[in-house]
């Protein structure tokens, strides 16, 4: 399982320091604390990334790449 969209794995790789499924997914559950009423897009988003974290393994989790290899020479990150 695999399905995260681009801004889901960009809020995941910015709350994964534990490395750990159940340690996001505790940040992402804290951090969703803070988000003030007007913030709805990015409940949705926290939302749905815990949504499908809940639902994957460990196992599965440990295949999802949260820090691609960007290319430098690519035109779309700059080069």
């Amino acid at each position: 399982m695999n399905d995260f969209t681009f801004e889901e794995r960009s809020l995941m790789c910015i709350y994964s320091g534990s490395g750990t499924r159940t340690g996001l997914i505790a940040a992402l559950e804290d951090m969703r604390g803070y988000l003030q009423p007007d913030e709805d897009d990015l409940r949705e988003l926290t939302d749905s990334a815990l949504g499908k974290l809940r639902r994957m393994t460990d196992a599965d989790f440990e295949a999802v790449d949260l820090y691609p290899d960007f290319d430098p020479e690519d035109p779309a990150y700059g080069g």
